[in-house]
């Protein structure tokens, strides 16, 4: 696949692959019901009434019960405070049908985000934003993982293999929630990895050395198809909303796709590439939680 991909500039499917991890999990989770009975459970809670998170989280709720999950919605006004939205933390923390917290952002200005995070039981911590997961994964540990650069390492590993040993992989953006742990799980796989950002010199000369390109910047077509190294793997993590002269609004990515497929030998899509792996990952993270949490074997992603 690794050959093919470099040659045809491959297209990576994610969304196919996010339902090929959906349905292994939701195999995994039957055998855990049959042999342990424990159905794992994950609880988002969203707080206020953003349209776009509303839809997300409709979405998690519809693919965690498709999963054989149970879901618990939990939809307090953008009027609560920072120790009610606590409390409310830690009745999930407390609840053993709860394995997974999710905590959608953003969150209204009266409420600190990392102080909500912080209130998560790490253990729970499906989103992988606790600093406890944080420093497990920055030393090689094993907590649970940001779901969007999990996604990504996946996609990253069914182009080139699980061997990614002295490969140049460069991570454009340094977000806590994406650019920062994709660039420890490169470096956790043995890439040489450098992080860019805005205040990069010569950022395309930087980019045109990577064998892995990871975009995740937030600005629309960024990435132009010359800065991309022939060959390269390119992940796109930007989901950006522009509106053409036609008025039509739609979503593109951080990498001006067309360009770039030229020149990338597998490249992810915007939209259906990262996008579906964000959901999978987040039931696989609640599936690990919950056989942590029993003692019970944590299955492989890929089995």
């Amino acid at each position: 696949m690794q050959q093919r991909a470099r040659e045809d500039g491959a297209i990576i499917d994610g969304k196919a692959f996010a339902a090929s991890l959906r349905a292994r999990v939701t195999g995994q989770v039957t055998r855990l019901k049959r042999e342990h009975g424990i159905t794992p459970g994950l609880a988002v809670v969203l707080v206020g009434e953003h349209p776009a998170s509303q839809v997300y989280v409709r979405n998690k709720n519809k693919q965690t019960k498709e999963a054989g999950m149970n879901s618990f919605e939990h939809c307090p006004s953008d009027s609560i405070d920072e120790a009610g939205l606590v409390a409310l933390v830690e009745e999930l923390n407390q609840d053993p049908k709860v394995n997974g917290i999710l905590v959608q952002l953003p969150l209204p200005p009266q409420v600190s985000s990392q102080a909500i995070i912080g209130s998560i039981d790490p253990a729970k911590d499906v989103d992988g934003f606790h600093t406890t997961n944080v420093g497990l994964l920055a030393v090689g540990g094993d907590g649970l993982v940001p779901c969007t650069p999990l996604g990504c390492m996946m996609l990253i590993k069914d182009v080139l293999g699980d061997d990614l040993s002295g490969q140049r992989a460069l991570v454009l953006g340094r977000s806590n929630i994406v650019g920062k742990p994709m660039a420890h799980l490169l470096l956790g796989e043995n890439c040489t990895v450098t992080i860019a950002h805005s205040r990069t010199r010569d950022l395309p000369e930087e980019c045109r050395r990577a064998d892995i390109l990871v975009a995740a910047v937030g600005r629309p077509r960024m990435v132009k198809g010359d800065w991309v190294k022939p060959g390269a793997t390119v992940i796109d993590v930007g989901i950006n909303r522009i509106e053409p002269d036609d008025g039509k609004a739609r979503l593109v990515g951080d990498v001006d796709f067309e360009a770039a497929r030229g020149h990338a030998g597998a490249i992810t899509p915007v939209p259906g590439g990262v996008g579906p792996m964000t959901i999978a990952c987040l039931l696989l993270n609640t599936l690990t939680a919950a056989c942590r949490q029993h003692g019970v074997p944590v299955p492989e992603p890929d089995g």
